[in-house]
């Protein structure tokens, strides 16, 4: 089985219009699928950086003298270039989310078949895990995230439950979570609530939409004129992000105008949003709520 199957791959690759001789940055190298297809494009001057926090990842290193791997949290992404004396990209490419690694290792927590240790960290050293969210989080706090990051309605009620349950016993498991919820989990239902709920929690713990957010706001200092940004989202709250800074450079309100009522933003976008065909859907399960945005440096 492959560490991680690709998604968008061509179409992410292709929407940085690789320069042979351009530095190119690969902020969620994973499994190095989108890498190696930079590499494929670059010179011999050509140089690729990549960063993954997931110490598993480092076993896909490339072995190539134009590649180095960073394992760091991409939302460091200027330190750690500027520590390799880096300052300006020709590209950057983002796929957002969980590789299929994670998932389909029962012991990592992200996935709702098996029956494991509440973790979900991606950085297995970090202190914050979906034990810690779920056992020791207040109602108040709890509820937040299933309903911010899960969009959740009844989060409210799903909090209490896990609170009153708690009291018992900690919550140690993701079956023994389920357990818990099954009351708010009917059969037609199930695997999608689950779903969300099992989202939220993750996102809590790694912290990725603030990490999301701290990376875009570093990129247009990145890219060099006509550089390109190129971002695969799957979830609505990460799209939207992406979404609202390629078109405003903010995430909230509107842009500032200058004094003849012009707005000057960092990014135009190009071309329009790209979904998998049906093809790589049956072929990859997990692209089937892919999103694509590619965005050229104004």
């Amino acid at each position: 089985m492959s560490y991680h199957n690709p998604v968008l791959l061509f179409e992410s690759v292709g929407g940085l219009n690789i320069d042979p001789n351009g530095i190119y940055v690969d902020v969620t190298f994973g499994g190095g699928g989108h890498s190696k297809e930079i590499l494929k494009r670059l010179g011999e001057e050509g140089k690729l950086f990549a960063f993954d926090q997931d110490a598993d990842a480092l076993q896909n290193v490339i072995d190539d003298d134009r590649f180095v791997l960073i394992n760091e949290n991409f939302r460091y992404i200027k330190r750690f270039l500027r520590f390799h004396g880096i300052t300006k990209v020709n590209g950057i490419l983002a796929d957002l989310g969980v590789s299929s690694h994670q998932f389909d290792i029962a012991e990592r927590g992200f996935s709702t078949r098996f029956d494991a240790d509440l973790d979900m960290r991606m950085n297995t050293s970090d202190a914050l895990s979906a034990y810690e969210v779920i056992n020791n989080y207040k109602e108040e706090e709890l509820s937040t995230v299933l309903f911010r990051y899960g969009e959740l309605r009844n989060s409210r009620a799903l909090a209490k439950e896990i609170v009153l349950a708690r009291e018992e016993n900690k919550i140690k498991t993701s079956f023994r979570l389920k357990e818990v919820l099954q009351r708010f989990l009917p059969k037609a239902k199930e695997h999608k609530i689950l779903a969300q709920i099992f989202q939220a929690v993750r996102i809590e713990v790694n912290q990725e939409i603030e990490v999301l957010k701290e990376f875009l706001l570093q990129t247009p200092d990145l890219l060099i004129k006509e550089g390109r940004l190129s971002v695969i989202s799957y979830h609505s709250l990460e799209d939207r992000l992406v979404k609202r800074f390629i078109q405003n450079g903010i995430f909230e309100g509107e842009p500032e105008k200058d004094f003849y009522g012009n707005v000057e933003v960092p990014f135009k976008k190009a071309g329009k949003l790209i979904t998998p065909t049906k093809e790589e859907i049956k072929n990859n399960n997990r692209a089937r709520s892919a999103k694509l945005r590619i965005a050229v440096k104004n």
